[in-house]
């Protein structure tokens, strides 16, 4: 898996195993609904027709594309999940926060997305 804002050496094992970690505690919080839902992911979800169950679905068995640590609005991340009709969503959501917070959610398409999991170049 591609990892942006990771670097390779010695860190990478610790980078992974804390990626790891977040991926388990956002995949907890969505589990049990302990998420907020941003007013910008509300209209995105809105305009492409994505329901919350379709949200909740996708990042249960999400991966991790891209890790944004140090952001400015704090550490968030790059979700990429398929609901239960098989539909591939991105979530963006906080990685380190007791709520887990749903900053957008889109359906990759071209021409920025090539397939859900690589990014045109």
């Amino acid at each position: 898996m591609n990892y942006r804002g990771l670097c390779c050496g010695n860190r990478s094992r610790s980078l992974m195993a804390n990626l790891k970690a977040a991926l388990e505690q956002i995949h907890a919080q969505a589990e049990v609904e302990n998420i907020r839902i941003t007013q910008h992911a509300q209209q995105e979800m809105a305009e492409e027709d994505i329901t919350l169950d379709d949200v909740l679905g996708a990042i249960a068995i999400g991966q991790i594309l891209e890790n944004y640590p140090e952001h400015r609005r704090g550490a968030c991340c790059l979700l990429n999940g398929v609901t239960k009709e098989g539909r591939p969503l991105h979530i963006v959501c906080t990685t380190v926060r007791p709520v887990l917070i749903i900053i957008t959610v889109y359906e990759p398409k071209p021409p920025k997305w090539t397939t859900p999991a690589q990014r045109r170049r």
